[in-house]
Parts: structure tokens; C-alpha cells; sequence
């Protein structure tokens, strides 16, 4: 079976966007392109922010219906990059509450992609 080792964000600006996620990441990407910037991670997954107006770009959808979720392991790791991320300047969506899986909080990017963070489902 296929494991996912992609995840691809459309948005507006890639190299806007990438200053942005180098600072979550706390990593430079690993290619960058004026309509596409990639970040890899020791686990062999990828994020790629793909241009809206680039010219080989095509898509019929619309609108944000997903997250790029970080499971971190204890509480005080989603307290501690919640209030990196805030003191950053990072737009908060959602302040850190408890949910059914734990505790979590959600950000947002320059466009408006949702980014979770949380602790891992006991």
C-alpha cells in the first residue's frame, strides 16, 4: 500500500509562505522555486507550496479543508510552541483548549491554512 510522503499547499506567494513555515519548522526549505518551495523532514515526509498562479498549476477546487498537524508529546510541548508561534507574530485561529484526543491549538499561514498542533491520541 502507498504511504503518503507529500502534502502540498496551494497558496499565493511560495516564497513568502516559505519564510513563514522556516520559521515553524525552525529549518530552511530544500528547493526553492519563484512558484514552488519544498520542505523535507528526517522522516521522509515532504511539504510543498505550489503557486496558484503558476502556469502549470490547475485546480477546480476551492477553499481550506484540511490541516498540517504537528502530534507532539506532552502538553507543555503544545504550550511552549503556541506561545513561540504567538510571540512570533503567527495568527492563533484557535487558543489551546482540550479536546477529545488532548490538548491542541490551531494556527494559521499567510493563506489561511489551518496548521494543529497537538498531543497524540492515548
Amino acid at each position: 500500500m502507498p504511504t503518503p510522503s507529500l502534502f502540498l499547499l496551494y497558496v499565493t506567494d511560495p516564497l513568502e509562505s516559505a519564510v513563514f513555515y522556516e520559521t515553524l519548522f525552525g529549518a530552511p526549505p530544500a528547493a526553492r522555486f519563484p512558484s514552488y518551495v519544498s520542505f523535507a523532514f528526517e522522516n521522509g515526509t515532504s511539504v510543498g507550496l505550489w503557486s496558484t498562479s503558476a502556469q502549470d498549476f490547475l485546480s477546480g477546487g476551492s477553499g481550506h479543508r484540511c490541516e498540517i498537524a504537528f502530534l507532539v508529546a506532552s502538553d507543555d510541548e503544545v504550550q511552549a510552541l503556541h506561545n513561540r508561534w504567538r510571540a512570533a507574530g503567527v495568527i492563533i485561529e484557535q487558543p489551546p483548549a482540550e479536546a477529545v484526543f488532548g490538548l491542541t491549538f490551531v494556527a494559521l499561514d499567510p493563506d489561511g491554512h489551518r496548521i494543529r498542533v497537538c498531543t497524540p491520541d492515548a
